[in-house]
């Protein structure tokens, strides 16, 4: 959404190119399901449902929309066949569709039928060696066949090369599907450019141009008609210049008029107070997230930086986003902070220091700099520097420093040997693992060694055993959370026990801060598969954690517990002790409310099952099993005392539980918006004891200005 005054800025610009109000597109097919949907496939070319895109021995197949399409490369290029629609009846005046494959008349193509005879025909684009599988827009006009009955056929009947078709997302309509170089010149007075994106449309480059130059450049599911929502370009940067847009985009000339110029946010009004925003989660403003990227602490300010789309609601465009935060809880979104070099390389994941003693002369000696460490999908390992804290970023003219076949790079200083370390990930000999380099000065680095069987952002860090700084652990773990103990030199990582696992469910791609005050080890990791159909955001972070290293009858162990600042949160609390819970629960011991912060101890007794339930979903225990299930997400649980110790967060996107004082972390991505708003302990298959039980009602982190 946008606010009127935003729309009345732009149109002396565009109001002569916006066409009248048309009547609502028809979907005629999309095949984004499990079977043609009444569709007719004769022959074998086509299969006998949809294809999820590239087919085995196919180039890559792009252009497409959502997940499915027709594509009758099943069983390559030798099979043949057909696909027929259901008979519909001509409403709109256009017939718009997506077509890619081979450029033969009568034999790769899609035809519409009137009374059994070929009315309008149209092939992909590739009749000769080379070529590309994407599919391009295509349009007929069809306003002369208003109120007749049609039929669709997509036909395969070549089996040399090319000898396919590939079909997706057919529409009536009444404009044209036309697809066509536009541009728009904007002289830059407001901070913003919104940008209108259909989640499922076919993505599309845009870039902006200043000076002659491409200053930004990225894929966008643009909108063609009513968008799902607007994406935003911060354009501050070019104030008073003139920026132009551009892009290959449906609609013709038309198209740019779309974009608007504003000095507000998109939806500024509901923003993060949308249906199923999170309400203690980090959740961007708008786009996808995924990996805690540069996490630092300096001056005074907690530094999440993290992958990001900016410009669409799936992963892709990887920028790295920016918020900052005083207490972990209540964070504030910046601009962007990483742009891609240019258009296809990312800047994918990595980390961040605070160079304290200016080792790489980017900073002063009164003030060292903040340095970044990412990957540059094109390039390598690249360094980057900032002395605005973390505002801005500037590129090591020395970039990459580090060249190989791998990415996230983790930077942390050893003070033992006085060095930088660099914690990568590296694939090498046909296996997979962590590799570490050395550096005096964060510029030229020194390959020392490496340790096999760990996959994507590596973190590394040193913990003490039971708080005890004279007896100390390092510990060394990848994306999906498994994590070594050992003795780490700075050049050579030595394990003293195996692997090991402390969270379960959706969590990936973890990170800890740096330089974190009174030496806590702080951890936020990406809950990874937590979706969120609809909005106009996408992905969310777990809830930050405390590490630390206890001693366990297996040795020592990480635990991992909710931040204590996370308890400011909470407001009014309800609770119960003493309680005997029968199978099938107990009543009267029942909270209420929306979002939750649980504690709960209950005594297992003769119960083969006990639990709370929270929100409509079951945080259940198996006593014979010993594993705790939350959502189809499960972690093997040891119980103590006979006792299950339970810390439960309810949030809109998620429940996450910490268990026997946060030895088993295990989060589990479930919508809870709509659901029933209670909680309470449960038992089957015998009688157990709520010794107790205190439910916390859980205030936004959003109710403070951001």
């Amino acid at each position: 959404m946008f606010c009127l005054t935003c729309w009345l800025s732009v149109w002396s610009l565009s109001a002569a190119l916006v066409p009248p109000a048309d009547r609502a597109d028809l979907v005629v097919a999309d095949f984004e399901g499990t079977d043609w949907a009444g569709w007719r496939a004769e022959g074998t070319a086509f299969g006998t449902r949809p294809a999820l895109g590239t087919l085995p021995g196919q180039m890559a197949v792009t252009g497409y929309a959502g997940k499915g399409l027709a594509n009758s490369f099943v069983g390559g290029d030798a099979a043949v066949g057909t696909l027929t629609s259901p008979a519909f009846k001509v409403e709109r005046k256009c017939l718009n569709f997506l077509i890619g494959g081979g450029k033969y008349p009568g034999e790769t193509c899609f035809d519409l039928l009137l009374d059994d005879k070929v009315v309008r025909t149209a092939t992909g684009p590739n009749d000769e060696n080379g070529g590309t599988e994407e599919l391009e827009a295509a349009s007929w006009d069809v306003a002369e066949f208003a109120g007749r009955t049609v039929v669709l056929r997509a036909v395969d009947r070549r089996t040399g090369g090319w000898g396919h078709v590939t079909v997706d997302h057919v529409v009536q309509s009444d404009r044209p599907a036309t697809t066509a170089a536009v541009t728009r010149d904007i002289v830059i007075s407001t901070r913003y450019l919104h940008l209108p994106v259909r989640t499922g449309a076919k993505k599309r480059l845009v870039e902006f141009v200043a000076g002659g130059a491409v200053v930004r450049a990225f894929d966008i599911e643009w909108a063609d008609g009513e968008p799902i929502f607007y994406a935003f370009a911060d354009v501050s940067d070019f104030q008073g210049k003139t920026l132009t847009v551009r892009g290959k985009l449906p609609g013709g000339p038309t198209a740019l008029a779309a974009v608007v110029a504003s000095d507000a946010l998109p939806g500024a009004g509901t923003l993060y107070a949308e249906k199923d925003r999170p309400q203690f989660h980090f959740t961007s403003r708008r786009g996808w997230l995924n990996d805690p990227n540069g996490m630092v602490y300096h001056k005074g300010e907690w530094h999440l930086y993290y992958q990001h789309n900016p410009f669409g609601w799936e992963w892709g465009n990887m920028h790295w986003g920016h918020a900052v935060s005083k207490d972990l809880v209540h964070w504030e979104e910046l601009p962007v902070a990483v742009y891609p070099k240019r258009h296809g390389d990312w800047a994918f994941s990595g980390s961040a220091v605070v160079d304290r003693d200016n080792t790489s002369g980017f900073g002063t000696a009164a003030d060292g700099p903040m340095i970044a460490a990412y990957t540059s999908t094109g390039r390598g390992e690249c360094i980057l520097s900032s002395t605005d804290r973390g505002r801005t970023w500037k590129e090591f003219a020395g970039n990459p420093v580090v060249k190989h076949v791998g990415r996230d790079p983790r930077l942390l200083w050893h003070v033992a040997s006085k060095q930088w370390v660099m914690a990568v990930y590296t694939e090498a000999d046909k296996k997979q693992w962590i590799a570490f380099h050395t550096s005096p000065d964060l510029k030229v680095w020194t390959y020392r060694s490496r340790v096999e069987n760990f996959f994507e952002c590596p973190d590394l860090y040193e913990l003490p055993i039971d708080g005890n700084p004279a007896k100390t652990q390092w510990v060394l773990s990848g994306a999906d959370g498994e994590y070594l103990l050992g003795d780490f030199d700075g050049a050579t990582f030595k394990t003293t026990s195996g692997k090991h696992k402390l969270w379960h469910g959706n969590f990936y791609a973890a990170q800890t801060f740096s330089d974190a005050p009174a030496g806590r080890r702080v951890q936020i990791g990406w809950a990874q598969g937590v979706t969120f159909p609809g909005m106009a955001f996408n992905q969310q972070m777990n809830v930050p954690v405390e590490l630390t290293l206890r001693t366990t009858p297996a040795g020592p162990r990480q635990f991992a517990e909710p931040v204590e600042e996370l308890k400011s949160l909470r407001g009014p609390k309800q609770s119960w002790a003493g309680v005997a819970l029968p199978t099938g629960g107990a009543p009267g011991v029942t909270a209420t409310g929306e979002l939750f912060d649980i504690v709960a101890d209950i005594e297992v007794g003769t119960a083969t099952v006990v639990g709370v339930t929270v929100r409509g979903v079951a945080v259940e225990y198996d006593v014979a099993k010993r594993l705790l299930t939350c959502s189809g997400k499960s972690a093997p649980l040891e119980v103590t005392d006979g006792r299950l110790r339970l810390r439960v967060l309810a949030d809109r996107g998620s429940v996450e539980v910490f268990a026997a004082g946060g030895q088993v972390a295990l989060a589990a991505g479930v919508l809870l918006a709509d659901g029933p708003r209670t909680a309470a302990p449960f038992a089957r298959g015998g009688t157990a004891k709520v010794r107790s039980f205190e439910a916390y009602e859980m205030s936004s982190a959003w109710s403070k200005p951001r």
